[in-house]
């Protein structure tokens, strides 16, 4: 009786120590914690020498760009080419995307297309010198109407043109196209408002290079997210199931190591200080 008191007050006594070790813990995890946070906030701050690149960082970490892409990768697990054929038509839609970006600034968008075309009066005039206004031009033998179905049908015949096609690169898995043609659909206007806001050509190039090489790197990552398998190690594979006769019974007696009480001989009206007792179980 006087060993399983003493076993329950040890065992009361290191519960409460557990328990101050784990608040102390609780509010070392907080500490860091803020810590950490306090520091993300300063890195979110902290900016790049390139207005290019820090327009870049922000498309990466505040846009559906990553997420979507990431998630359409990895679902394409039936055949690698599936993925490479993603990976590539992502990175050749996002550079044909920029390059009539760049085009338009380069020309100056301001810049009125009917000036090419402007004509005066004079001009016109002038043109028109040995022409009656009365004739018409389909009926100069010199005229080549280009209007006219060859077939003899005049109604206008409408080629139907599938984007998927123009999207794709020859030779590389439909699959992995469309899948690209539809996820780059979600991310484009993104990219390209990220892009708009640059108009310095130094900051549009460094953020063009550099979102093809992080995008290329991301892809890298994910693909070796996918190849990380859990091998069983060499013991498991060589385990044989144990003898019943060697596996204790439930209801055999489990003793806690941690608390089991060293044999010790009591004799009878012998005064016991039970604290001195337990401090001194403790520290064996």
């Amino acid at each position: 009786m006087l060993r399983e008191n003493v076993r329950k007050a040890i065992r009361h006594i290191k519960k409460k120590k557990e328990t101050k070790i784990l608040n102390e813990e609780k509010k070392l995890r907080s500490v860091i914690q803020s810590l950490l946070e306090g520091q993300s906030a300063v890195a979110s701050v902290a900016k790049h020498d390139s207005t290019g690149i820090n327009a870049l960082e922000d498309l990466l970490r505040n846009s559906n760009l990553l997420s979507v892409i990431e998630t359409g990768f990895k679902s394409l697990t039936t055949d690698i080419k599936q993925r490479l054929s993603y990976r590539n038509h992502i990175l050749n839609a996002i550079g044909l995307s920029l390059a009539p970006e760049e085009s338009r600034k380069d020309a100056g968008e301001d810049t009125e297309i009917t000036e090419d075309v402007e004509i005066t009066e004079d001009a016109l005039k002038t043109e028109l010198v040995g022409v009656n206004i009365g004739d018409k031009p389909e009926d100069d033998p010199d005229f080549i109407d280009v209007t006219k179905d060859p077939t003899g049908d005049d109604e206008p015949v409408e080629v139907e043109v599938d984007e998927k096609e123009e999207f794709g690169i020859e030779g590389e898995d439909k699959t992995g196209r469309n899948k690209a043609f539809t996820d780059f659909g979600n991310v484009e206007k993104n990219i390209l408002t990220t892009f708009d806001d640059l108009d310095d050509p130094t900051d549009m190039a460094m953020f063009e290079e550099y979102l093809v090489k992080n995008i290329a790197l991301y892809f890298d990552k994910y693909e070796s997210e996918l190849q990380v398998t859990v091998e069983p190690p060499d013991a498991a594979a060589d385990a044989v199931p144990d003898d019943p006769a060697t596996v204790p019974s439930e209801d055999a007696d489990e003793s806690d190591p941690e608390t089991e009480v060293p044999e010790f001989e009591l004799e009878e009206g012998m005064p016991i200080n039970l604290e001195s007792l337990i401090d001194k179980l403790l520290e064996q």
